[in-house]
């Protein structure tokens, strides 16, 4: 079976206008060998049934199947571990001087992938931040993919996924399982909300309000402009005023939007919503 040039456009401009992911020439080969895969699974003989089929199918599960397997999810503990070093020096300390006692702090990790990100902020906060018993924390990850999730609540990780952990941080949150695989300590499991968003469709962003930490690295790099600009306007108006945004260490705001202001920290570059005149 072979996928030809004018299926591939119409099956990338489908996806790019349901995801906002626009896939280039050079992804061809995995973009096909992915469809094709598909378009067995589900008992089709050619990309014109399975395209109709994919278009008008009610409950959206093949969607779903599609960005499941043409999104890339690899990642591992303390990855960028300056910003997390930046949010309990800098970022907090900044936030908890407009919060009250027994407000909650909310900090959002998109995308989740499979969970090494939020656990990771999870577990800085618990062994770093002094502050951490006095305040209560809140801590949401979502993702497009839903079979990534599943993992994420899983929490089970090979030894590549936690070889920047030290030793102690291990045998404190993680069960050795054997075969060279850990699993998160059910508490930890607990602490994370995990959901599903399409960070590019507003409707599905409007129930995402109030983040005061925003962690979206390595996302916005696999949209084009336009897809940027509306991801970051949804993320904008997910946050509180004064919230700070971080972004992969090859992403930059400023190339996107001027709606952030950039804040430089010692430990690292990020983005904070302005707040509101007179405070």
């Amino acid at each position: 079976m072979k996928i030809t040039d004018d299926d591939f456009d119409k099956f990338r401009e489908y996806f790019y206008r349901k995801t906002g992911i626009m896939f280039e020439q050079s992804k061809r080969y995995f973009v096909d060998r992915r469809l094709i895969e598909r378009i067995k699974a589900t008992g089709h003989n050619s990309f014109k049934n399975y395209f109709i089929f994919l278009r008008f199918e009610s409950t959206g599960r093949e969607l779903q199947n599609l960005i499941n397997v043409l999104t890339i999810n690899e990642t591992y503990f303390f990855r960028e571990e300056y910003q997390f070093q930046c949010m309990i020096n800098r970022m907090l300390t900044e936030i908890v001087l407009r919060k009250r006692r027994g407000d909650i702090i909310r900090i959002w990790s998109i995308p989740s992938s499979t969970g090494e990100e939020p656990y990771s902020i999870a577990i800085y906060l618990l062994e770093y931040w002094k502050e951490i018993d006095k305040w209560d924390i809140e801590i949401i990850s979502s993702d497009i993919d839903t079979n990534a999730l599943d993992n994420a609540q899983k929490g089970i990780y090979s030894e590549r996924s936690v070889q920047n952990l030290p030793r102690a941080i291990i045998q404190k949150y993680l069960k050795y399982l054997g075969n060279g695989y850990y699993q998160i300590c059910e508490d930890l499991r607990n602490s994370v909300e995990f959901t599903r968003v399409n960070i590019v469709d507003t409707k599905e962003t409007k129930r995402y309000r109030g983040f005061d930490i925003v962690f979206c690295r390595n996302l916005l790099i696999y949209f084009d402009d336009l897809s940027r600009k509306i991801a970051v306007e949804n993320l904008f108006d997910t946050m509180n005023p004064g919230g700070f945004i971080c972004l992969g260490h090859s992403e930059s705001m400023s190339r996107i939007s001027p709606i952030f202001k950039i804040r430089k920290f010692p430990e690292a570059i990020v983005y904070q919503k302005p707040l509101e005149e007179g405070k």
